[in-house]
């Protein structure tokens, strides 16, 4: 599926038709849907069965070392253990990770992917998921999660191996790290930080 043809295909917010119910979809200001059958959360949301189960959620990737999800048998539980660091090793699982997604769908299910806060580790594997299985640049990738989630920002660390992951799906980048006034950063925030003064 090209990224124009999931543009076509989730051009309608997911709220309502997706969920169904109106007193649930006020409660998604954690989760996202990405794609057909991929969500991005917090950990609070990942932990809500009800919600999880409203969403029809049949995978949960847990991108991080300390937060237990809740008990939910009918659900697959895959562990991704790394702080966010931009030394931890996630570009590690981003492999492992976009195929688990992919095979979830294939098989007509639906994965959450979440960490802490839904900002950096979970947003970083959505990433991958989308360069590897849905043909999308690393750029086009991010505004595509940006768009549904706005607060998405994974760590310079993460943003190098995604650099690096597009270079080997693809041979070639569309985003590359630059020097700002806050540090080395992505050349898609450097408009956003342009006037930020460093502490």
């Amino acid at each position: 599926v090209s990224w124009r043809a999931l543009c076509m295909a989730l051009h309608t917010p997911m709220n309502g038709n997706s969920v169904g119910s109106t007193a649930v979809s006020r409660r998604l200001s954690g989760l996202v849907q990405i794609t057909d059958c991929l969500y991005l959360s917090n950990g609070s949301a990942a932990n809500d069965i009800a919600l999880v189960s409203a969403c029809k959620i049949t995978c949960i990737v847990s991108a991080t070392r300390d937060a237990a999800n809740t008990p939910c048998p009918s659900v697959k539980h895959v562990r991704v253990p790394v702080t966010d660091s931009p030394l931890s090793p996630l570009g590690d699982f981003f492999d492992t990770v976009a195929d688990t997604i992919q095979q979830v769908g294939e098989q007509h299910g639906r994965t959450l992917v979440h960490c802490n806060a839904g900002v950096s580790r979970s947003a970083a594997l959505c990433l991958a998921y989308l360069m590897k299985h849905r043909s999308m640049t690393l750029r086009e990738a991010h505004t595509w999660v940006r768009t549904r989630r706005p607060i998405v920002r994974p760590n310079r660390g993460f943003w190098k191996q995604l650099i690096s992951y597009e270079h080997k799906l693809y041979g070639s980048t569309t985003v590359k790290m630059v020097a700002s006034s806050i540090g080395e950063i992505p050349d898609i925030y450097k408009e956003e930080v342009r006037d930020m003064i460093p502490y």
